[in-house]
């Protein structure tokens, strides 16, 4: 299952953008209001619940300096990933577009669709107040 928020624009310069980014305790202020839970577990990985969803734990997998941050599923059992490809516009300028990739059975893709796709329309919706 593949998924895409938005793209957004940020008026931030593609560095700080990506340095945001790669801080994991800065995922908090993306956060939708309806989070009961986040912590970070160490430099790589945090966890968070949203009221009514289950716990996630996500976990650096990989990152380009300034391009692309790609964060997964700690837990084998639910693969996926949530990937933010930055792109300069200006000097002053990013472009952030988020994307969620997921190997889910067809029934578990249907109930989890909406909740994915809100979720990442909410957290790239908040990136403008970064």
């Amino acid at each position: 299952m593949h998924l895409e928020a938005p793209i957004n624009q940020i008026g931030k310069s593609k560095k700080e953008v990506y340095e945001f980014l790669s801080d994991l305790s800065n995922f908090e202020q993306l956060m939708p209001d309806s989070i009961q839970t986040f912590e970070v577990l160490d430099a790589d990985t945090f966890r968070f619940a949203l009221k009514g969803m289950p716990e996630i734990v996500l976990r650096r997998k990989e990152q380009t300096p300034y391009d692309k941050i790609v964060l997964g599923a700690a837990s084998d059992k639910l693969p996926f990933t949530l990937t933010a490809d930055l792109r300069e516009i200006t000097a002053e300028q990013t472009e952030v577009a988020l994307s969620f990739e997921g190997e889910f059975n067809a029934m578990m893709a249907m109930m989890i669709k909406g909740p994915i796709g809100n979720f990442l329309n909410t957290l790239s919706s908040n990136m403008s107040s970064i």
